[in-house]
């Protein structure tokens, strides 16, 4: 089955960019001049995804009105004699793609969020990006990878990528399986000495629709909330998830510094100094 459809958690409060999200969400924060929520919805459509589902939260309205028209904009644009740059606010998104905006009325964990987006979804495997993890320098895109690996498995597939010391207690951290390219558990920001591995999980998923049952029916873990992780880690104990490593570069752009060398990054890339 074709992967179609892709969620967007984006109901974060973005604390540690305060006070500029206090009105702005974080997913708007631009690397260099696009934001990051865009990046994340092109890698999407790369991928052959066509319907956006962005689970929000109060104070997000301005994610909606991004990838919506602005006509008066667009109309300034060409009077002032900047045809191309109309044109790109014009076509911020291919006209064939869908979003859909689904509210997310209590922050109660990433697999809440995604639980949130089941009616949205339906009864078929999706994509989940977190757009806080920048990824660049890819031959193909990190979501494209996974949906190929999906549609030879069927199993659902979880991006990875190796990460060497006490660094490793802030992912959720892969159980390895005995099968190469399987995994038999995944486990929540363990304590470094207690990290069953030293292979990651990042922000990009491909997941079966099953996942919204064990979702439904989880209690709270880690840090009080309904932990997607917790969820894979259930399907993973069937042997039903892969994975496919990272191959590119990775930011964390939910911290500061992350931040900051994402930009510097992809400033140096378009040939500045």
């Amino acid at each position: 089955m074709e992967i179609k459809k892709a969620v967007f958690p984006v109901a974060g409060f973005g604390t540690r960019f305060l006070p500029a999200t206090k009105a702005m969400p974080k997913e708007l924060l631009p690397i260099v001049n696009k934001p990051l929520i865009q990046y994340a919805a092109e890698e999407a459509i790369s991928a052959g995804i066509d319907t956006l589902i962005f689970v929000t939260g109060r104070n997000k309205r301005a994610i909606e009105d991004h990838f919506d028209s602005n006509q008066e904009l667009e109309a300034a644009l060409r009077t002032a004699g900047k045809k191309d740059k109309a044109e790109m606010v014009r076509n911020i998104l291919p006209k064939n793609i869908q979003c859909i905006f689904v509210r997310q009325p209590e922050q109660l964990g990433l697999g809440h969020a995604v639980l949130c987006a089941e009616r949205a979804v339906g009864k078929e495997p999706f994509a989940v990006l977190l757009a806080d993890d920048f990824i660049t320098d890819c031959k193909k895109s990190v979501t494209t990878s996974l949906v190929e690996a999906f549609s030879k498995s069927g199993k659902s597939q979880l991006s990875i990528m190796k990460v060497d010391g006490p660094e490793i207690s802030k992912y959720g951290v892969i159980v390895k399986s005995k099968t190469e390219g399987n995994i038999s558990g995944i486990v929540e920001k363990p304590a470094y000495r207690d990290a069953p591995s030293n292979l990651a999980s990042i922000g990009r998923y491909v997941l079966t629709p099953d996942i919204f049952d064990i979702l439904g029916k989880l209690g709270k873990g880690s840090g009080n909330e309904i932990q997607l992780v917790d969820a894979i880690n259930f399907q993973a104990q069937r042997d039903a998830v892969s994975t496919v490593v990272l191959e590119g570069t990775r930011f964390d752009c939910g911290s500061i510094d992350g931040f900051i060398s994402a930009i510097s990054h992809e400033y140096k890339k378009k040939g500045n100094k």
